[in-house]
């Protein structure tokens, strides 16, 4: 068969998902007015930094929303290998922080493999359901394959350890399953069997992991050391009220009462200035992104483009419903950040990323991909 050749490269841009763009662009500078707040109204130390992020991680999101998808789904298994050695070579030379080991320092940059594994495994999902009838899926064996892919990071991530990314990791992977059309039943009974062993995987956590389940349970058993974020977030989310306090006008986070308000509690120091009604209208935006995103995915053609623009939807959603479940109270402080909005490099150009591959799905949404690479 014969490849079409893609249109022009201004054709490939005036047909892009511009409102989902443009949604995309203002949560990023939400987040620069969330961080030069957090800086006691300065660009430093970190709002220029996340400028300066937030430019070029569009350029890449843009650059990859022009990329032929067919070329994305033949590399979609060579990026899932590529992730999964550096998650292996985190082990070897990673880089230690707050005593985790999740960074490989690069030199110019430090990366962080985990957060690339949250596109890679989507990709690889994708790829591998790609033209696979309903009859074949919900075959067990055929799951055998998938399983590995998404037990394999998962594992490696918790070794780091990193129980917040890998819950991501396995949430993901799992909504992937569902949405390729996996019975029912099949995840009621690795459900039961997590059940049981959970037992085992309490034993198997460390001893800060098992502290902030049990700060989860009873913040208020030690409000000066364990449970000293979580207490101190529902007093800044309760003080902002419905209308909030004003910007840069948030004693818990100017006072530096508020640990984290760059990263992890970015949101409560949102609900601190901004109110009730600042939270709502933030949430809201994320919700119309994932309502954009899932409607991309629904106009989609290709099986793979269904499933990476469902993927990365639900990637989003884990995203922001972990990061505000977390901070206020509502599951354990596991490390999840805002997307867009907290501090952090790797998770910014990761969320790109992954609408870049939305916006590529989208523009090419009638493209016919063969199962088979060789049939393009």
């Amino acid at each position: 068969m014969i490849r079409p050749p893609l249109p022009s490269l201004g054709a490939r841009f005036s047909g892009l998902h511009w409102p989902l763009i443009g949604l995309i662009v203002l949560m990023g500078l939400v987040g620069y007015g969330v961080l030069y707040s957090a800086a006691g109204g300065s660009n430093d130390p970190w709002a220029w930094r996340h400028a300066m992020r937030l430019g070029v991680g569009v350029v890449i999101m843009l650059m990859i929303a022009v990329t032929d998808i067919r070329w994305l789904f033949n590399l979609a298994f060579p990026f899932y290998a590529i992730v999964l050695a550096l998650l292996l070579g985190v082990d070897v030379m990673g880089e230690i922080s707050k005593g985790a080991q999740r960074w490989i320092d690069l030199g110019i940059i430090q990366i962080q493999p985990s957060e690339l594994m949250k596109l890679a495994l989507i990709m690889a999902l994708a790829r591998w359901f790609h033209g696979r009838r309903i009859e074949d899926v919900r075959r067990p064996l055929v799951l055998i394959a998938p399983l590995l892919m998404i037990a394999a990071p998962v594992v490696l991530v918790l070794l780091q350890p990193d129980l917040g990314t890998a819950a991501m990791l396995a949430g993901a992977g799992t909504a992937l399953l569902f949405l390729a059309g996996v019975p029912i039943w099949q995840f009621l009974l690795v459900g039961a069997a997590g059940a049981a062993a959970l037992p085992i995987l309490w034993s198997r956590l460390h001893d800060y992991q098992r502290q902030r389940v049990l700060t989860f349970l009873n913040p208020e058993e030690d409000p000066l050391g364990t449970g000293y974020h979580i207490i101190q977030s529902k007093i800044a989310l309760g003080s902002g009220g419905f209308w909030g306090k004003g910007y840069l006008n948030g004693s818990q986070a100017q006072l530096n009462f508020l640990p984290e308000k760059q990263t992890d509690f970015a949101f409560t120091m949102m609900g601190e200035e901004v109110g009730f009604v600042g939270c709502v209208v933030v949430l809201s935006l994320f919700l119309l992104m994932l309502f954009l995103t899932l409607r991309i995915a629904i106009r989609s053609q290709s099986q793979f483009g269904r499933l990476v623009a469902m993927g990365m939807g639900c990637n989003l959603a884990l995203y922001v419903s972990i990061n505000v479940a977390m901070v206020t109270g509502l599951v354990p402080v596991v490390g999840i950040p805002l997307p867009m909005v907290s501090y952090g490099g790797t998770a910014m150009l990761t969320v790109l990323m992954g609408f870049g591959l939305t916006l590529a799905v989208d523009a090419q949404r009638e493209t016919i991909i063969p199962r088979f690479p060789g049939h393009l």
